[in-house]
């Protein structure tokens, strides 16, 4: 089943009318089965920056499993905070807010009275989406982050898992299971034994399982992203990114039974672990090694975005859609950074004849590159190559991988001056293959050539160009005189990075 309709009803509240970076700020108040949160983005753009994120975990959740209502302490809990929450948003003159409302709302016997309270006491209106629509939400929101995926999205939040097939873009089958991250916990609390028959019957009501065969799974929810956040940690990875950080199918399985003899205060000392979420991840990892299983996939892949992202997504026009994420968000970040705000996209084309023969993929990282190449003409001359693969390691981009991020922080490392014996250079090796680290070195070094042959003036990138011919690296210019010194060398740098003579042609 092909999913078309809009998430909801007043998806048009988010129609961009303003595509300048003025555009007002939007906000999403999502209230899960396990937390409330606040997220507030500075407008509805490909790429939206979160200006401010709080959650409050308000458990709404946990009182279906005994009763099938939510708790008085929880629905306390969760209506002080949407009191915050509106009295923020008012001071932030927030014009765009929507009340979001998933599985513990949706199938609480009281939600009725949750809703007409929180909408006396806070003046919020609660939207309640459907688990077809939550599914589909979590899906654009991978799309939105992860522009080629095509696998499955299993959205695990307190109450319910949300399981839907993505491929070219747009969602396929889904279904909706009643066996979120709150009531795994509660059965493997009780007896610990019955959970995974409960949840084998729960994904037998996959019938579409086939489809997805030997394609990856992408892993949305909190829980989810905690035991990718273990992971990370227990084998040492050296980028603290969860966004499209992959695991081996069989991890989750090892991850089962690390859990069941790891102490506490191990957990704790992961780095970003949300101590509120250790209870949940023996549950959480059981049903992730089950689902992997039953769907027969290659491997997983953590994504930050989610149900919010999808929400913002889906009310992007198609053309807004169809723009590279990873690329917006460097050019942006370029203009606030840099100096010469065209010179990224000018530089590209100015050593494009040097790369002809690049695959589309290593083409968009270092277009990526180009447009960060001026981040960190404001550091200290000492600094410039830690600035700039700060920014390209740990900046906020997505559809980018941890390889990915490697090969654009080795570019801005040689395009800032920085040495083959750095530190820095290890990690990267770490991250990224040789031959891929290879190719970005000499980005790099055709950005720092670049940088100094044109003293960031548009007309001077403009009237020269890189080209190879045959065995030698030539530097075709219009204006001699720009050459000195310090061109000549970078140019030979290069050149010998390539394997290639150097030659300038007037």
């Amino acid at each position: 089943m092909a999913g078309t309709s809009n998430i909801l009803p007043f998806a048009g509240l988010f129609a961009r009318k303003d595509t300048s970076p003025h555009q007002r700020p939007v906000g999403i108040i999502d209230i899960g089965s396990n937390s409330v949160r606040l997220v507030v983005y500075d407008g509805l753009s490909r790429v939206p920056v979160t200006m401010f994120n709080e959650k409050v975990m308000a458990g709404l959740g946990r009182g279906l499993a005994l009763n099938g209502q939510l708790s008085n302490s929880s629905m306390d809990t969760a209506v002080a905070a949407l009191a915050r929450f509106q009295a923020l948003s008012t001071a932030m003159d927030l014009q765009n807010l929507r009340v979001v409302a998933t599985a513990a709302v949706r199938e609480a016997s009281n939600s009725k009275d949750f809703i007409a309270r929180v909408h006396a006491e806070c003046g919020l209106k609660i939207e309640i989406i459907s688990g077809a629509e939550e599914a589909r939400g979590a899906a654009l929101g991978v799309l939105s982050g992860i522009p080629e995926a095509n696998g499955v999205v299993g959205d695990l939040g307190g109450g319910s898992l949300e399981l839907v097939r993505i491929k070219n873009g747009q969602t396929h089958e889904q279904i909706s299971l009643p066996i979120g991250a709150l009531r795994l916990e509660a059965i493997h609390k009780a007896k610990s034994r019955a959970l995974a028959p409960f949840i084998k019957k729960a994904l037998n009501k996959i019938t579409w399982a086939d489809s997805a065969k030997g394609l990856p799974f992408y892993m949305v929810g909190g829980s989810w992203r905690a035991l990718a956040q273990v992971h990370m940690h227990l084998h040492d990875y050296p980028l603290p990114i969860v966004h499209q950080y992959q695991m081996p199918a069989e991890a989750a399985a090892s991850l089962v039974r690390t859990l069941a003899h790891i102490a506490p205060d191990q957990l704790k000392r992961v780095p970003n672990l949300s101590t509120s979420r250790l209870p949940s991840l023996p549950g959480a990892a059981m049903l992730l090694a089950a689902t992997l299983k039953r769907l027969g996939a290659s491997h997983a892949i953590a994504s930050g975005f989610g149900l919010r992202e999808g929400l913002l997504y889906d009310g992007l026009p198609p053309e807004a859609r169809a723009l590279d994420p990873l690329i917006e968000a460097t050019r942006a970040e370029g203009i606030r950074q840099g100096r010469f705000p065209e010179h990224g996209d000018m530089l590209y084309t100015w050593m494009q004849g040097l790369f002809e023969a690049e695959p589309l993929a290593d083409r968009r990282l270092r277009l990526a590159a180009c447009l960060l190449s001026d981040v960190a003409w404001r550091a200290h001359p000492d600094f410039r190559a830690e600035c700039g693969v700060d920014t390209a390691l740990h900046g906020n981009w997505v559809a980018v991988s941890g390889p990915e991020r490697a090969a654009i922080a080795c570019a801005l490392h040689y395009c800032f001056g920085g040495r083959t014996d750095a530190p820095i250079t290890q990690t990267l090796a770490a991250l990224a293959p040789a031959d891929l680290l290879a190719k970005a070195r000499t980005w790099g070094l055709a950005l720092r050539l670049g940088q100094r042959l044109t003293g960031g003036t548009a007309a001077a990138l403009a009237t020269s160009n890189l080209t190879r011919e045959n065995q030698t690296l030539i530097l075709k210019i219009k204006d001699p005189s720009l050459l000195g010194d310090s061109v000549q060398r970078r140019l030979k740098l290069l050149a010998s990075a390539l394997n290639l003579e150097a030659k300038v042609k007037a």
